[in-house]
């Protein structure tokens, strides 16, 4: 009975140890298996405080995410990873957005008209970087608007 007793306590703690995991994989956005899709990347002047882990949206709907962020020739190169179901055309435009005021950073797709899509590790051309808010108000403030 004893025995019962101790097999039934470690199969509770075994299952708790799991979902803890678990929990926590889902919410640190860890990908322990791989993430299935393929690689872009794209140039901006200016990252404006974005970060590896962050959204890539398509029409408001998470389609990718940022793996990498670096300096290149003084224009940051950001590649994230898309989902491999989603087509990406040559001539889409990715800029960097701000979720209300003072939210996180993301980066958003706006689809091209093109009819080629971009193969794995390709380069969409076409960007716009963060907005400065800081800046924008320092020039209202001091009257260069």
């Amino acid at each position: 009975m004893k025995m019962d007793k101790e097999l039934a306590a470690g199969f509770f703690l075994l299952i708790g140890i799991f979902s803890l995991t678990y929990i926590s994989v889902k919410l640190g956005r860890l990908e322990v298996l791989g993430n299935r899709g393929y690689s872009l990347h794209a140039e901006f002047e200016n990252a404006g405080g974005i970060k590896p882990g962050s959204e890539v949206e398509i029409a408001g709907v998470k389609v990718g995410q940022i793996k990498n962020i670096r300096l290149v020739d003084y224009q940051a190169l950001i590649e994230f990873t898309i989902n491999e179901d989603v087509a990406i055309q040559e001539d889409a435009i990715a800029s960097i957005k701000t979720k209300g005021l003072i939210g996180e950073k993301y980066i958003q797709i706006t689809p091209g008209g093109s009819e080629r899509i971009l193969p794995h590790g390709a380069k969409i051309r076409e960007t716009e970087s963060a907005i400065d808010i800081e800046e924008i108000i320092a020039k209202y403030v001091f009257g260069k608007v």
